[in-house]
C-alpha cells in the first residue's frame, strides 16, 4: 500500500493549476525525473555556446561588465548578509498544496515584474542594460525568500541563507557543475559537511560560476531593436527556472523531513 503523508491532498483537493501532490510515490517519481534533467551530461549546444558567449562578450564596454560583475557580488552578499531574507514571514501551517499554491503565486508575480523591468532595459541599450542587472537579482532574492517561506522555513539563521544560496547555485549551474550542485544541495539537507560559518561558503566561486551561466543571455539582451523582447523573454525564463527548482528543492526538504519525523 502507498504511504501518504499526512500534509499531502487528494487530487480533488488540489488547487486548479497546481501540480498534483497525491502521495510519496508520486512527489518521489516527479522529483526523479527533475533530478534526471539536472544530472544530464553537457550536450553539444552547452559547448557550443561558450565560444558565442566569449564572442558577444567582447563587444560589450567594460563599464557593463562591471556593473555585472558588482551586481552577482551584491547579490550574494545580500542573500548571505542582507535583510531581503526576513521580509518574507513563514507560513505555520497548511497543506503542501497549499503551501505550493502561494509559491507559484509569488513566481507569477515576480515573474511578470522581472518581464516587464527586461524588457524596458533591453529598449534602453547599454545603459538600462547595466541597471537590469542588479535590479534582476532583487528580484530572484525577494522570490526566494516568498517561496521558501510559503514552506514554513526562513529566517536569517546561517543554515537557512545557505539553503537559499544552494537552490539558487543549482538553478544556475552549468551543466558540467549541476551535479556537484545538486550534491550540495542534498548534503545541505542530511546535514553533513556544512560550514561552520556562513564565510567559509566559497561565493566567490559561486560569484563567477552565475556569472558565465547568465552572460549569454543578458548579453543578448543588448542587440539594437531587438532587446526588448529578448530581455522580457530572458527575464521571464530565469525567473521561471530559479521558481520551478526552488519547488523542487523544497519538495526534497519536505519529503526529508517528513522521513525523518516518521523513524
Amino acid at each position: 500500500m502507498t504511504r501518504t503523508l499526512p500534509d499531502f491532498v487528494l487530487p480533488a483537493d488540489v488547487p486548479p493549476g497546481l501540480l498534483t501532490v497525491v502521495d510519496e510515490t508520486t512527489v518521489r517519481a516527479e522529483l526523479e525525473a527533475w533530478r534526471a534533467r539536472v544530472l544530464k551530461r553537457p550536450g553539444l549546444w552547452d559547448k557550443a555556446t561558450r565560444g558565442t558567449q566569449d564572442r558577444i562578450n567582447r563587444i560589450i564596454p567594460e563599464r557593463v561588465h562591471a556593473a555585472i560583475t558588482t551586481g552577482v557580488e551584491a547579490m550574494t552578499k545580500g542573500i548571505l548578509f542582507g535583510s531581503d531574507l526576513l521580509k518574507a514571514k513563514p507560513a505555520r501551517d497548511g497543506t503542501l498544496a497549499a503551501r505550493e499554491l502561494r509559491a507559484r503565486a509569488s513566481i507569477e508575480t515576480w515573474r511578470n515584474t522581472a518581464s516587464v523591468e527586461g524588457g524596458v532595459a533591453g529598449a534602453g541599450g547599454f545603459v538600462l542594460a547595466a541597471v537590469d542587472f542588479p535590479a534582476l537579482m532583487a528580484i530572484k532574492v525577494r522570490l526566494l525568500g516568498e517561496i521558501v517561506a510559503a514552506y514554513g522555513w526562513g529566517g536569517g539563521s546561517v543554515r537557512e541563507r545557505l539553503f537559499v544560496l544552494h537552490i539558487f547555485h543549482l538553478a544556475f549551474a552549468s551543466a558540467r557543475r549541476r551535479p556537484g550542485a545538486l550534491a550540495e544541495l542534498e548534503r545541505w539537507i542530511a546535514g553533513v559537511d556544512q560550514p561552520e560559518s556562513i564565510t567559509d561558503y566559497d561565493w566567490r566561486g559561486f560569484q563567477i560560476e552565475y556569472r558565465d551561466y547568465i552572460d549569454l543571455a543578458k548579453m543578448a539582451q543588448l542587440i539594437p531593436v531587438v532587446g526588448a523582447p529578448i530581455g522580457a523573454a530572458v527575464n521571464w525564463r530565469l525567473v521561471e527556472q530559479l521558481g520551478e527548482t526552488a519547488i523542487m528543492a523544497c519538495r526534497m526538504r519536505w519529503l526529508a523531513e517528513a522521513d525523518g519525523a516518521s523513524t
